[in-house]
């Protein structure tokens, strides 16, 4: 990466920064889920006493962002626990749409069949994530149903067929799945998956406890070299995640350099109420709440800390070279204000 690139790119971040347009907005709409994964960063349980978000709640909260963003410049991330579970998840998009937003499903894939693909798509459904975690013993091993796999990849190959969708598919890589890789990208190029990303599980949720989930510093570079080698052969698009800055590598594993989004385009209104950015990032950070709040008037005037990363110059980061090009690396890895980042994948 050139010098003059890297000024261009911190030149685009910082007014990217001071603009702070919302454009991607998660709904942690329930906690339960039809899984039980090991490395669940938010720990959801099939049953919880935790009772959904009702939809007019988060209709409610986002009716200012309606008047303030054109048509279909808002995404809503639908998330959880399982999407799948509520009943009424068409009929929430289909108002979403009415109302002038995108929206799109981060699923696991257990309940997405031909009935509900075409109950999805119909009521305008415009993206898809769908998680495959290794080859079908690996993937069912960490995902704790003998199902899962076959599950996730019928709703792949329904998803990939449809035109209308944007979608990828994501794979948490763990010292399990690995060697697996270069099988799972010649199945996923045989199944005429086109969008892969890989992300790395960060020791949070139930992960934190699981050293067998954390691949070791020399395995994320072997992860990261076959991404590079992906992307030049061209057979299926293959990204890195915008978890983390890689120092040698940010021109050879994503389309951008690495530019963590939390509080800057990206928010969330999670189970509770509570305004934060993404929904991977520790609970400590939330900016409000939206049953006192108004969430645009919260995204307009807080966020500072994600805002302005000074604070996080410290630890590993404050003797780092590359700071000013990673700013302390993505707001997920961070566990409170002013605590060291968990891990760093800078490669010189």
């Amino acid at each position: 990466m050139s010098a003059f690139k890297r000024f261009l790119f911190r030149v685009f971040r910082k007014n990217e920064t001071e603009i702070h347009e919302l454009n991607y907005l998660f709904w942690e709409c329930t906690w339960r889920c039809n899984l039980s994964c090991r490395h669940c960063g938010s720990d959801c349980k099939s049953e919880t006493r935790v009772a959904d978000m009702p939809f007019a709640d988060f209709l409610r909260a986002i009716e200012p962002l309606e008047h303030r963003y054109p048509r279909d410049t808002v995404i809503i991330a639908i998330t959880g626990g399982e999407p799948l579970l509520r009943e009424d998840l068409a009929d929430c998009g289909r108002t979403l749409r009415q109302h002038g937003f995108r929206w799109g499903i981060v699923t696991n894939g257990m309940l997405y069949d031909e009935q509900r693909h075409c109950e999805l798509v119909a009521a305008g459904l415009s993206s898809v994530t769908v998680s495959l975690d290794g080859l079908e013993e690996t993937h069912n091993w960490l995902r704790q149903h003998p199902q899962s796999f076959q599950r996730a990849l019928r709703a792949l190959r329904l998803i990939a067929n449809e035109p209308r969708l944007n979608y990828d598919v994501v794979t948490c890589v763990h010292k399990r799945n690995l060697p697996e890789l270069q099988q799972l990208k010649e199945l996923l190029i045989a199944n005429g998956i086109r969008y892969w990303r890989l992300f790395t599980i960060a020791p949070i949720g139930r992960a934190a406890g699981d050293p067998e989930l954390m691949l070791s510093r020399s395995q994320v570079e072997e992860m990261l070299q076959f991404i590079a080698d992906t992307r030049r052969e061209g057979e299926i698009n293959l990204t890195f995640s915008c978890e983390a800055y890689t120092g040698k590598y940010e021109e050879e594993v994503r389309d951008s350099y690495f530019f963590c989004r939390a509080g800057i385009n990206i928010g969330s209104v999670l189970l509770n109420g509570d305004i934060s950015a993404c929904p991977n990032i520790n609970r400590s950070f939330r900016q409000g709440n939206i049953y006192h709040d108004n969430l645009l008037d919260v995204w307009d005037n807080r966020f500072q800390i994600m805002r302005d990363r000074k604070w996080m110059h410290c630890g590993m980061c404050a003797s780092c070279k590359d700071y000013k090009q990673c700013l302390g690396g993505a707001m997920h890895l961070r566990p409170a204000e002013g605590e060291p980042i968990l891990r760093c994948y800078n490669f010189r």
